[in-house]
């Protein structure tokens, strides 16, 4: 006797939904475990994303991938380097941030700290949590993403759809991954520390590896604007 099988069983997902909830489940972790991500898991994360488009094709992007002991390595000297040595970003960093820009940073700035039980004032943990990005958050792995000089801006736009694809693909996988502008702030010591040819421009930095879900630094979700508020019409 045959079992018959349920619609849902035959029926291919829906890309539309798929998407949809990789976008929203995907978050920034900020505290992993130890554990290693197997070279095959990672191997599956960069072939999604090289799938990004860019510009003409110049697919821009070269990343660098730590693990193991290189991770490590990294960590311990880039945190000895920023004591005694001012940032160097690529690119140039906010200049300030205002009216709604300043609401939702301020909004994640706070979560954050009330999640840790870090009060206002507390410069101390506040520093001790800056700190936690050069620290990796505890990562086993980190992604390094740079682009070519001559292509200017567009090839870091490119680059930062890549990061999307990135972030989307280890979400897929059942990864968790922290895109860090502070490393990129640290351009000169990564150019450095891994050897790369003046021709590249780092940035951005993603540390990743599998969730510590049960730290508090993990305990909140922030929240998106109504799409109507980033869209204007024009239909006459």
């Amino acid at each position: 006797m045959e079992v018959p099988v349920s619609a849902a069983a035959v029926m291919p997902p829906d890309p539309h939904e798929t998407l949809q909830q990789l976008l929203a489940e995907r978050w920034t972790c900020r505290q992993f475990l130890p554990e290693p991500v197997p070279r095959k898991t990672i191997e599956q994360v960069l072939a999604l994303a090289q799938r990004t488009p860019s510009w003409c094709n110049t697919q821009p992007w070269h990343v660098i991938v730590t693990e193991g002991a290189a991770t490590d390595r990294m960590r311990t000297r880039l945190l000895e380097h920023l004591q005694n040595n001012p940032g160097e970003p690529d690119f140039p960093f906010p200049t300030q941030y205002t009216g709604v820009y300043q609401e939702r940073r301020r909004e994640c700035g706070k979560q954050l700290y009330t999640s840790l039980g870090i009060e206002r004032g507390d410069h101390q943990g506040t520093l001790r949590q800056m700190l936690r990005n050069f620290e990796l958050f505890d990562a086993p792995h980190v992604a390094i993403i740079t682009t070519e000089a001559d292509l200017g801006v567009y090839g870091a736009i490119d680059c930062g759809l890549y990061l999307n694809s990135f972030l989307l693909a280890a979400q897929s996988l059942g990864l968790a991954a922290a895109p860090q502008a502070a490393l990129a702030g640290y351009s000169g010591f990564l150019r450095d520390h891994f050897e790369l040819p003046d021709s590249r421009r780092v940035v951005v930095g993603v540390s990743f590896g599998y969730p510590d879900k049960a730290h508090p630094a993990n305990g909140f979700r922030t929240t998106r604007a109504n799409p109507d508020a980033a869209v204007t019409w024009h239909s006459a």
